[in-house]
């Protein structure tokens, strides 16, 4: 029998129906929910990152949401800490933990036991970098982070500056890319095993549909007064990093109408979506689920549920 932890993985792009799958498969396997959102840690930024509602917790608890202020850094290393132990506890509790979310490397670093060390830290450089960012863009900084570590660049957005600030401190005071050092730790031996489900969209179009539906349901729910307020306040750059926020501000600023600035919005959330997927691709592990393949959300959980009974077997559980 294969001692490793059976954990079961929910992913996939925004929009996709994350939170659900896990929420159900979790009432149905008497489980917990771990959050790996990168964004939906922050108190504040409930709507904008879609945050689950408890209503769509189904009564299921679910961890590292909303717990962290808006002034406070927060690294993938500090996540794996965090996630690793909230999951410790769980099957502690007799339960089974749900890792769910479209953050990849937050995913990637736990179930593949990916070491982040804190070496090469530089609190000068990284100011300086920081304020370059200010003057030049993010754009020139994951330019030049492309000239020492292009597969970290090409994953990079540059709306993640606090990602191209670290790669690039990291190769400048240690002379390793952050990609090496991914490298380097998947040799040590992870302590789960998991069950990678993440959920697509056989037609593309399906998908985008359900991400304009969500940016609408957004702005009915209150988005624009929570951008209005989060962009207000001085730890506006943590938030300026999320998608649903950034997009927000010319409108705010009266540079662009409301009607296109919700137009960016989209097609910004579309273009993450696919990263997020050319993300997951990757993961030859991963068991994909095309939503349009399923009439209703049942026919969705009882094959995800299928697949993860079937994993199980002969695996701590």
């Amino acid at each position: 029998m294969d001692s490793r932890l059976f954990l079961p993985v929910i992913a996939g792009p925004t929009a996709s129906g994350k939170t659900a799958l896990a929420a159900e498969l979790a009432k149905r396997m008497d489980g917990e929910v771990v959050s790996a959102d990168s964004m939906q840690i922050y108190e504040g930024l409930r709507i904008g990152t879609a945050r689950p509602t408890q209503s769509e917790m189904r009564g299921v608890p679910h961890h590292l949401l909303g717990f962290l202020p808006l002034s406070e850094g927060y690294s993938v290393a500090r996540y794996v800490e965090d996630a690793r132990r909230i999951i410790s506890e769980i099957h502690g509790r007799g339960k089974l933990p749900f890792l769910c979310g479209g953050t990849g490397l937050y995913i990637d670093a736990v179930i593949d036991n990916l070491s982040f060390h804190g070496g090469g830290g530089d609190p000068e450089l990284r100011e300086s970098l920081r304020m370059r960012a200010e003057r030049e863009g993010a754009e020139a900084l994951l330019r030049e982070l492309r000239e020492y570590d292009k597969q970290t660049a090409d994953r990079l957005h540059p709306n993640n500056l606090g990602r191209i600030i670290r790669a690039l401190e990291l190769v400048k005071t240690t002379g390793m890319t952050m990609s090496e050092q991914i490298r380097l730790s998947r040799n040590r031996p992870s302590p789960y095993n998991p069950c990678v489900i993440v959920l697509d969209c056989r037609v593309r179009a399906c998908l985008y549909d359900r991400i304009n539906r969500r940016v609408d349901d957004m702005l009915k729910s209150g988005l624009l007064d929570e951008a209005r307020r989060v962009l207000s306040l001085p730890t506006a750059p943590t938030a300026m990093q999320a998608i649903g926020y950034k997009e927000l501000a010319p409108y705010f600023a009266g540079e662009l109408t409301l009607e296109q600035a919700v137009s960016n919005l989209k097609q910004s959330t579309r273009r993450y979506a696919k990263r997020q997927l050319s993300w997951f691709r990757r993961r030859r592990d991963a068991n994909f689920l095309y939503i349009d393949d399923y009439m209703d959300i049942q026919g969705l959980v009882a094959k995800a549920a299928e697949i993860l009974e079937g994993h199980a077997n002969g695996h701590l559980y």
